[in-house]
């Protein structure tokens, strides 16, 4: 499994309309794509203008493979549906090497 986290800062009054938009069209857009497992949505509870998101994939050609065109309409479609300004400030991928589980 491949993990893409993301980090967001948004002004603290918007942060739950980003959440929102983000599931109706982001989160909308990778339930369709091949090898999407799994999206989870972290708010910080001590830093009002901070989120993560972290989007499980079961390979890395699931994932890497999107072509960048339609990532970037996703993106235009994001910005304009939210209409607030946010910023990416960390991006990253991480290969899932264990998991424990009770």
């Amino acid at each position: 499994m491949y993990i893409e986290w993301l980090r967001f800062r948004v002004q603290p009054e918007l942060r739950e309309k980003f959440v929102m938009v983000d599931a109706e069209v982001w989160t909308a857009d990778h339930v369709k794509r091949k090898g999407f497992l799994k999206k989870e949505v972290w708010i910080s509870p001590h830093n009002l203008d901070e989120l993560a998101i972290v989007i499980t994939w079961a390979t890395a050609d699931d994932w890497f493979t999107i072509p960048k065109p339609e990532l970037e309409a996703t993106e235009a479609e994001f910005a304009q549906a939210f209409g607030g300004e946010y910023k990416l400030t960390e991006s990253a991928a991480y290969q899932v090497r264990k998991t424990f589980q009770p």
